[in-house]
């Protein structure tokens, strides 16, 4: 018996999977997903993706939100396709339909292409801003969006959070308040304090 398997994959644990799951908008036999896990990992390098891989069977049909979501890069992608579909697995994209041998994968692989040049550009636009950014703090004091430093900015020098904990013998939680920081900060600050 075929089932229905659907694959979700966000970089960063502050994104929804849901988006992609109302999209795809189907009643599904099997879930997996990847939450966290950047575009530049392998698909069969990732956790969620490496058990998809295990479980599915000839006849089943997998179903992703969008090209990117399977793979790293356009090799990556018409890799793992080649796969699924030499195990008879088939691969369903949002908004393409299912993909199968020859012209399918054709067409996958010029929008994988096509994807992949699209990551490319939005490196190289961050840098480019990164780099304006860099020159304008270093000429006038602010970056080009007026901010007076790259990055978040720092709170507390890590020793004087330590130094303050060991004189008043406080709690990481209490460090953490009297500083106005996260308790991991705190920890991360007193790591190797007794």
């Amino acid at each position: 018996m075929s089932s229905r398997i659907a694959y979700y994959r966000v970089s960063t644990n502050d994104q929804s999977i849901e988006a992609q799951r109302s999209a795809l908008g189907g009643a599904f036999d099997k879930e997996f997903a990847d939450e966290g896990v950047s575009g530049a990992v392998l698909a069969a390098d990732r956790p969620g993706f490496s058990e998809l891989l295990k479980y599915v069977r000839e006849g089943d049909t997998v179903f992703v939100y969008a090209v990117d979501r399977l793979g790293r890069d356009a090799l990556d992608v018409q890799g793992t396709v080649r796969a699924l579909l030499e195990k008879g697995v088939s691969v369903d994209v949002r908004g393409l339909g299912v993909i199968g041998r020859g012209v399918g994968e054709l067409i996958l692989a010029v929008l994988a292409q096509v994807a992949d040049m699209e990551r490319q550009r939005i490196k190289e636009r961050c840098e480019a801003g990164r780099v304006v950014a860099r020159t304008s703090l270093a000429t006038t004091g602010k970056t080009h969006k007026g901010k007076a430093s790259l990055g978040r900015p720092f709170a507390h020098d890590a020793a004087t959070v330590r130094d303050w904990r060991k004189e008043n013998q406080s709690s990481i939680a209490l460090t953490a308040r009297h500083f106005g920081l996260s308790v991991s900060t705190v920890k991360r600050y007193c790591a190797g304090d007794s």
